[in-house]
């Protein structure tokens, strides 16, 4: 069976609203929720980008049976990678055992403000060392870590969750699935293809959940969601090897300056249609993800699309 995430999107709406948002989609019926953890907004019409972890904790307080997983976190710069393992412990032990740990290799546009951004070679080579370091402090292990880019002394995590806590790894590719298939228990991918999915059960995925995400902008009049897409949401279409390279929200404007407003409205399906919503996040389950996350973008459409969730969208979504 298909799980339906909501996700808590940093870069568009604040604090205070991600946690009341996160209250509202549980009760809703949505089976977990995913967190993005960024410095910055894609672009400066969103707005927002209050420190994940902090919201992380006040959701794990505030509610009771709502998965929760950051994605992602990246631990090769912003982030040691011991002092990721102690956030995600100690979300672990605040929900109860509720938390998946989703990392990835970062994008420029967040992990630039503590210094310069690697390569893409070495930054996946960090990747790899920072999980040698992270998963056996969330084992309960002490550690002493003298690698190539990482110097763990001696650490050890005093608060743990009953049951660890599972390791998310994004992937995008060959070289990401295979680490992921090695190192990870949970895969995480934004594009709903097929090939992840096989090259991370070659690699070692056997049956591991897969999570996906796809954008929505539901609301009344179509013609109004299409401009809110278009306004906050035109970086998507970008694609990977751009959006993660890119230092700032200025840089994002100027590389989206000749996306069109069609073009976002014909990735990113608008209004109050539920055949079309259902049908994006079909293509994830037809893919083989076993959980799909959804984003409604606009912070101030997040009230009508959980009213809409509850009452049409997630009763759709159980018969796919």
């Amino acid at each position: 069976m298909v799980s339906f995430g909501y996700t808590l999107m940093c870069e568009q709406a604040g604090p205070v609203q991600l946690v009341d948002d996160a209250v509202r989609a549980e009760r809703a019926g949505f089976d977990f929720a995913v967190i993005s953890d960024h410095y910055y907004p894609w672009l400066a019409e969103q707005g927002h980008a209050p420190y994940a972890w902090s919201v992380l904790g006040a959701v794990a307080y505030a509610t009771s049976q709502l998965d929760l997983m950051s994605f992602v976190t990246s631990p090769i710069r912003r982030y040691h990678p011991a002092v990721v393992a102690q956030k995600a412990a100690t979300i672990g032990v605040m929900s109860g055992g509720r938390f998946t740990l989703g990392l990835g290799a970062g994008e420029n546009l967040n992990e630039h403000v503590v210094g310069a951004w690697p390569h893409v070679a070495q930054r996946h080579d960090m990747l790899v060392e920072a999980l040698d370091i992270i998963r056996p402090l969330l084992a309960g292990e002490t550690v002493h870590h003298g690698g190539e880019y990482f110097e763990v002394p001696e650490a050890k995590l005093w608060d743990l969750p009953e049951n660890g806590v599972p390791i998310g790894l994004a992937v995008s590719g060959r070289s990401s699935c295979e680490v992921a298939g090695e190192y990870a228990d949970v895969m995480i991918a934004v594009e709903p293809k097929r090939e992840l999915c096989d090259l991370f059960d070659a690699a070692g995925g056997g049956e591991k959940p897969r999570y996906g995400q796809v954008a929505i902008c539901y609301g009344p009049d179509e013609e109004q969601c299409r401009k809110i897409a278009y306004e906050q949401f035109r970086w998507f279409g970008l694609g990977w090897p751009v959006n993660a390279e890119l230092p700032n929200p200025r840089s994002f404007a100027h590389a989206s300056a000749s996306v069109r407003e069609e073009d976002v409205a014909a990735g990113i399906p608008c209004g109050p249609d539920l055949d079309k919503h259902v049908q994006a996040v079909r293509r994830f389950v037809d893919a083989g993800f076993t959980h799909v996350a959804l984003v409604q973008v606009g912070a101030e459409g997040q009230a009508g699309f959980l009213d809409f969730a509850e009452r049409q969208l997630l009763p759709a979504l159980r018969q796919l």
